[in-house]
């Protein structure tokens, strides 16, 4: 039986999901962790990530039981924006600047300002918060910049996965996808090209279009697995390898999302997402309008902080998840006067906010800990649910299903103040997996030869109502939240 493996290398870990690859069912999964990191400076190596992957393809093929000559095509989705800089030999000069890591606000500025923001959007169809890759690059030379001479390749965490399986150092394919490409800040997908211009007001003297990786159509394949890295890796000898794409543009396509539908990705970060036939261009940088992995669109707001939230709120009242969604279940609606958090824990990306702080607000003596709970996913989901108002606002067509997904997705809690705060009924598919999911789908249609879109409508999951809006009254908090939201008082008072 011949089966596809699609790869997930995320901030927190690397997931490999093994399906059938004649009928695209689920046959087993792997994961291994990666080490944690801590914003504002969040860097892993990307040794680290291979290494993640092996053991995770060593779980799924112990979990589906299959030999390793029956994964015939691999593909990788990975977290966005990330730096891999390479030297000539094709070593690693530093551990990888992650998504996450907002040290190169000043470089963004300071870019912002020479390029201009209008204009800057209108290329690429989002304004480049700190997050995105050029203004690495630019901190790279500002701050490192022996290392930024012997800067010879300029990979994203799923392009270097990509080129380790296609050989590495010894042959390695330095390719990537359009739906990546376009968090870069130096690549356009409504022009369909580098803008080395952009990357010239980094250092006019680099050779860029020699460093950077070829941009492959979502279904073309960008090589096969020597023997070498298949025997580290238990996969077949020549086995296909697709372009790989970002982890939430995989994520819609294992999602299924067609247009008019939506997302709600509760992860590390909060992303709201759906497919559009066209670019959308928001001078104010709250809606990202990157590149999907099939050839179109995938219109986005993402926050920072979602998840972690939680996890942070839990700590502090010493309880675990479960507890915390029981308390949080459990409060009461106070005629929406119970406190409200503004969840910029480690300075937020949506909106622009690297230096911010988290904030509580409306506390009293009377506030109980169901309050505070409650506050912790509210906060979440109230940050997210600004960014799908814009994106509303902006004629983006929401009228389908609102899917959530992520690790949260598996939250009553999170499901429920979801629902409560968008009036919308929320569903969950099937795929519990699905940006590995939505990469195995990728390799599917090039070990096929076939369209992305094809594949992922035949295997797009089955979704479920589970949660309904309970009827309570958001305006008031809301309005509370947006004030709260829009107070910078802390933007600088932690700083140094």
């Amino acid at each position: 039986m011949p089966v596809v493996a699609g790869v997930d290398s995320s901030t927190q870990s690397t997931t490999v999901v093994l399906r059938d690859a004649d009928t695209g069912a689920t046959l087993g999964s792997g994961r291994a962790p990666h080490s944690p990191t801590f914003p504002p400076v969040s860097e892993q190596h990307p040794h680290e990530w291979w290494d993640a992957t092996v053991a995770a393809f060593a779980g799924a093929r112990a979990a589906a039981s299959v030999r390793p000559d029956d994964i015939v095509a691999v593909s990788v989705a990975a977290q966005c924006h990330g730096l891999v800089p390479l030297d000539a030999k094709g070593a690693v000069i530093r551990p990888a600047k992650l998504w996450n890591d907002t040290t190169a606000a000043a470089e963004i500025a300071g870019l912002t300002e020479q390029i201009g923001g209008d204009a800057w959007t209108d290329r690429i169809g989002t304004l480049p918060p700190p997050s995105f890759t050029i203004g690495k690059l630019a901190w790279l030379k500002a701050h490192e910049p022996e290392n930024f001479a012997a800067l010879a390749t300029v990979l994203l965490p799923h392009d270097y996965l990509t080129w380790r399986l296609t050989g590495g150092a010894q042959g390695g394919r330095a390719v990537t996808d359009r739906s990546d490409a376009s968090g870069t800040g130096y690549y356009s997908a409504p022009e369909g090209g580098y803008i080395i211009s952009v990357l010239d007001l980094v250092d006019a003297g680099k050779d860029w279009p020699a460093m950077l990786p070829e941009v492959l159509d979502a279904s073309a394949p960008a090589g096969t697995v020597p023997s070498a890295v298949a025997a580290e890796l238990g996969v077949r000898t020549d086995a296909v390898v697709g372009a790989g794409a970002g982890d939430q543009h995989a994520s819609a396509v294992g999602l299924g999302v067609g247009p008019g539908e939506f997302a709600y990705v509760l992860g590390t970060s909060g992303v709201v997402f759906t497919t559009s036939e066209n670019p959308v261009f928001d001078h104010t940088g709250i809606v990202n309008s990157v590149a999907d992995a099939t050839g179109r669109y995938l219109p986005l707001i993402c926050t920072l902080n979602a998840a972690k939230v939680t996890d942070t709120v839990a700590r502090l009242l010493g309880v675990d998840h479960a507890a915390l969604e029981r308390l949080a279940l459990a409060a009461t609606d106070g005629a929406g006067l119970r406190p409200v958090l503004v969840s910029y824990l480690d300075g937020e990306r949506t909106p622009n906010r690297p230096r911010s702080r988290g904030l509580l607000a409306g506390i009293s003596s009377e506030t109980s800990r169901e309050e505070l709970a409650l506050a912790a996913f509210e906060g979440v989901v109230l940050g997210m649910e600004r960014g799908q108002r814009r994106m509303q606002q902006m004629g983006i067509p929401l009228d389908g299903r609102l899917l959530v997904t992520g690790g949260g997705a598996a939250s009553a809690a999170y499901r429920q103040v979801v629902a409560d705060v968008t009036g919308r009924a929320v569903e969950v598919t099937d795929a519990q997996d699905a940006v590995a999911g939505g990469a195995a789908v990728q390799a599917a249609a090039v070990l096929r030869g076939a369209d992305i879109r094809a594949v992922r409508d035949e295997w797009a999951p089955a979704s479920r109502v589970v949660a309904e809006p309970s009827g309570r009254d958001y305006s008031r908090l809301r309005d509370t939240y947006t004030r709260a939201a829009d107070w910078t008082g802390l933007d600088d008072a932690f700083n140094d």
